[in-house]
């Protein structure tokens, strides 16, 4: 069995950018769980595992796409209507750091010796 890129996308790394994006919104600018929540489209119960790490902890994501989650922080935290196009600006920018290829590595490996694709950056800790 394998994993599609999308489905590392949808179980790994868009709950890391969540994860990431609700501890700058609730500790930098102050937004509460359900605030949060609203913004990102999940319920603040979800925010709450988050912030614990109980969900998007499997990734840890650069420090290059950290600051431009910072960035996308700052939007949201100004206009919540943004948050949809902020995580997909995100996502592209992960795709071009190429960091479904190194998830894959992690959470794919039956894949690895058949895939075509070439990663290019490895700047990228998994746990």
């Amino acid at each position: 069995m394998y994993y599609l890129p999308q489905e590392i996308e949808v179980w790994y790394i868009i709950p890391a950018i969540r994860r990431e994006l609700s501890k700058e919104l609730v500790k930098k600018h102050k937004m509460t769980l359900e605030m949060v929540g609203n913004a990102l489209g999940v319920s603040k119960a979800a925010i709450s595992q988050y912030l614990s790490k109980k969900r998007g902890g499997s990734v840890k994501l650069a420090e290059k796409i950290k600051n431009e989650i910072k960035i996308s922080a700052n939007s949201i935290s100004e206009n919540k209507t943004e948050a949809f196009h902020e995580i997909m600006r995100l996502l592209r920018i992960c795709k071009t750091e190429g960091v479904s290829c190194i998830s894959c590595r992690k959470f794919n490996k039956e894949v690895l010796d058949h895939c075509k694709m070439k990663p290019h950056h490895y700047d990228i800790d998994l746990k």
